[in-house]
Order: C-alpha cells, then sequence, then structure tokens
C-alpha cells in the first residue's frame, strides 16, 4: 500500500482529523447556568462595555482561520474547496500539535478575490488570526494586502512568508558554509508564484542585491510584455540590475544559489556546471524536486535543501508559521511584519550552532522551533510597535512556555 493509499485509509477510518471539544464540564443544571443561559449574558455584556475583554472571555485569542479557495492545492493545482478540505484540516492539525492554537479550516465556495476578502472580514471577528492558504497568484497578493487594511489581527499568506522565513533560515546557514555573503551572490529563483516574489522581496529587504526570478516564458526583466502581471512587473524594478534575459542556462551562469518554487525536473544536472563553486540549491517542488539531490551530488553539489521529508534539510513551512502566530498571539499583534518574518527566520537558522552540508536548518519535529520563534517574533512585534501588550522577554517567555503547554 503506497502513502497515498495509507493516507486515504486513516481518513477514512477518523472521518477527518480534527474535531471540536469543550474546555469544561456539563454536569448539572448549575454548570449549564454558568456555560449557557443565564450566566453567558454577563459576559456579552461584560465584552460589550470593554471589546478588549472578547480576548479574556472567549476563544478568540486563540484561533486561527485556514482560509482557502482551492486555487492552487499543494502540487495539484486548482481543485475546488471540496478537495481542499484535507489539506485545511491538515494545517489545522498542525497548529494544534506544534503550537496549540485552535485552527479552523475554512473552505470557501468562491475563487473571487472581492467575495474572499468580503466573506473573510465578516467572520474576522471571532478568530484572533487569518492564515490563508493555497490560494493561487497573483489574486493572494491582492486579497493578503487588503485584508491588513481592514482586519486589526495577524493576516498571513503562509505559502508567501512561510516559505520566505524558511528558505532565508536555510540561506542564511548555507552562505555561512561557503563563506559569501548576501550582497555578494547572485541568486536564481525559479517560479514567479507567491512563494517566489515572497523570497525575492524578503531577500532584497535583508540585502541581496543580484536576483533573477524566472516564470515559463524565462527571466523577469523590465518592459517584458508576456505572462506578465502587476505583481511580476513591480518586482522586476527592484530585481535583474543589468536587464537580463533569456531562460534558466543563461540565469545560471555565475550564479551561487539556486531556489526553486516551480515544477518537477526542470533543473538539468549539467546546468550545474554553469554556476559558481560551491553552489547552494534548494529545489523545493513537491513531490518531485526540479533536481533529485543524487543528480545534483554528482555534479559535485554539496549543498541541497528540498521540501521532502526522506532527504536532509527539509525547507519545510512547518518551521515557520505555528511561532509566527504563537509569538504574534502572545503580544496580541495587530500584524505580521517584515520584521517579524526576519527575526522568525534569524531564530531557526541560530538553533543550528555549526551548520554542516546536510544539516542547514533543524528537523520541523525538533520541539525547540515553535518556542524559539514565538520569542523572537513576540520581541519583534514589541520594537516595531505592532503589539498591543508590552512585556519583558521573561513575561514573554513565560507566556510560551504556559500557552504551548495546554489549557
Amino acid at each position: 500500500m503506497n502513502i497515498y493509499q495509507e493516507s486515504i485509509e486513516l481518513h477514512r477510518k477518523h472521518k477527518g482529523k480534527i474535531k471540536i471539544d469543550s474546555k469544561i464540564a456539563l454536569k448539572n443544571k448549575y454548570d449549564l447556568s454558568l456555560a449557557y443561559t443565564p450566566g453567558v449574558a454577563g459576559v456579552s455584556e461584560e465584552i460589550y462595555k470593554n471589546n478588549d475583554e472578547v480576548y479574556n472571555l472567549t476563544i478568540k485569542a486563540n484561533t486561527v482561520a485556514v482560509i482557502s479557495d482551492g486555487s492552487a492545492v499543494l502540487g495539484l493545482g486548482n481543485i475546488g474547496p471540496l478537495s481542499a478540505i484535507p489539506v485545511m484540516e491538515g494545517k489545522a492539525l498542525l497548529f494544534k500539535r506544534f503550537a496549540n492554537i485552535d485552527a479552523f479550516p475554512i473552505c470557501l465556495n468562491t475563487q473571487d478575490p472581492e467575495k474572499i476578502i468580503e466573506i473573510t472580514y465578516m467572520i474576522a471577528p471571532i478568530f484572533g488570526g487569518i492564515n490563508l492558504e493555497d490560494i493561487a497568484a497573483p489574486k493572494c497578493f491582492i486579497i493578503e494586502e487588503r485584508l491588513k487594511k481592514i482586519l486589526d489581527i495577524p493576516v498571513f499568506h503562509d505559502d508567501q512568508h512561510g516559505t520566505a522565513i524558511v528558505v532565508y533560515a536555510a540561506l542564511i546557514n548555507a552562505l555561512k558554509l561557503v563563506n559569501k555573503k548576501i550582497h555578494e551572490v547572485k541568486i536564481v529563483i525559479l517560479g514567479a508564484g507567491a512563494a517566489g516574489i515572497a523570497i525575492t522581496k524578503l531577500l532584497l529587504r535583508e540585502g541581496a542585491k543580484n536576483i533573477r526570478i524566472l516564470d515559463r516564458n524565462g527571466i523577469i526583466y523590465p518592459g517584458r510584455k508576456e505572462n506578465m502581471n502587476e505583481i511580476k512587473e513591480e518586482i522586476a524594478r527592484t530585481i535583474n540590475p543589468e536587464g537580463e534575459k533569456g531562460e534558466l542556462k543563461d540565469a545560471l551562469k555565475g550564479a551561487d544559489v539556486f531556489i526553486g518554487v516551480s515544477q518537477a525536473n526542470l533543473f538539468p544536472p549539467e546546468y550545474i556546471r554553469l554556476m559558481n563553486k560551491d553552489p547552494i540549491i534548494f529545489a523545493m517542488a513537491n513531490p518531485i524536486p526540479e533536481i533529485m539531490p543524487e543528480e545534483a551530488k554528482k555534479e559535485g553539489v554539496k549543498i541541497i535543501g528540498t521540501g521532502r521529508s526522506d532527504y536532509p534539510n527539509q525547507i519545510n513551512n512547518l518551521l515557520a508559521f505555528p511561532g509566527v502566530f504563537r509569538g504574534a498571539f502572545t503580544v496580541r499583534a495587530k500584524e505580521i511584519n517584515d520584521e517579524m518574518k526576519v527575526a522568525a527566520a534569524k531564530a531557526i537558522a541560530s538553533l543550528v550552532e555549526e551548520p554542516q552540508e546536510d544539516y542547514l536548518i533543524p528537523s520541523p519535529l525538533d520541539e525547540r522551533v515553535v518556542p524559539a520563534v514565538s520569542f523572537s517574533v513576540a520581541k519583534a512585534a514589541i520594537e516595531t510597535k505592532v503589539a498591543k501588550i508590552f512585556k519583558d522577554d521573561n513575561k514573554i517567555i513565560e507566556d510560551i512556555k504556559q500557552a504551548l503547554g495546554g489549557e
């Protein structure tokens, strides 16, 4: 039985992966009067008098909506909201397991950006944060930006920023190994969707000067007409300083870093010879990467990461999003800004004190990750004044520990 069939049988047996459970017992009429009527009327009045009390008296402080329209699910593409449910359930399960956050899968029967924005805004009162998931580019950028402007809770598109955070964490340690600086290297990014654009923006922010990003029509450059949109046109003005044109083989000449967020088998092994000495390759297409590690190693590549768990250096969003939200919730941040993302990446990288070729970043199952990321994100939120609650370091650590420990 292969992994797909085993997974189907697991889901069939349990009819999904998550459930709603009660925090309190209802054993008698008095319990009922406290949990529901008449007692609950007092709770509602308390919130009406002071809206901030909703964070102390309801589930809002610890809930995330995992919202998708099913338009870009994993490597399967536009398979719609029903087919997206198992993935969003899975994301909710990960939130609970790693950050003790209650997350709800919400799969919308529309792919209209305006309707997605409206629906998300309408349901936001119950949630402490919004995690957008598997929404196709370029509309994912529009949806996230609009929601960030109209909501006062964190809005985070994990396909963009979770990926960018973990890529940057891995790159920090990979560059240490080859003794190169981010502002010195030439970086080639294959894939100009949500992840590719977000990675590009984060690396530019952190000092990268020489980036090429490619889509199916080749290198993106200012003035290109084919297969462009507003987002690509914007990014074209900040990368590719020489206005280079061409295909992947052209972009890779003299490159130090390759980051693949595209499709399987798009990187022929012989192209590695076009790159500089000690190339860094992150081939993250799933389930089959742009180049398999075995093929890259035959060409002398020593540092390679993928999105797969059966190879070293798994670049997995699970390293980021649970801790990012836990940190934001700890200080009730109203948004997740760039400084918080960078703090998350550096926290992940710091957990590997002595990077090795096959150990750039910790395992997604490493129990140190969420506390470290949470603390760094919370600190960054306070320092950038997007936190609604100020806490000193000891209080942050204490609150994170208590939140991760359970009810």
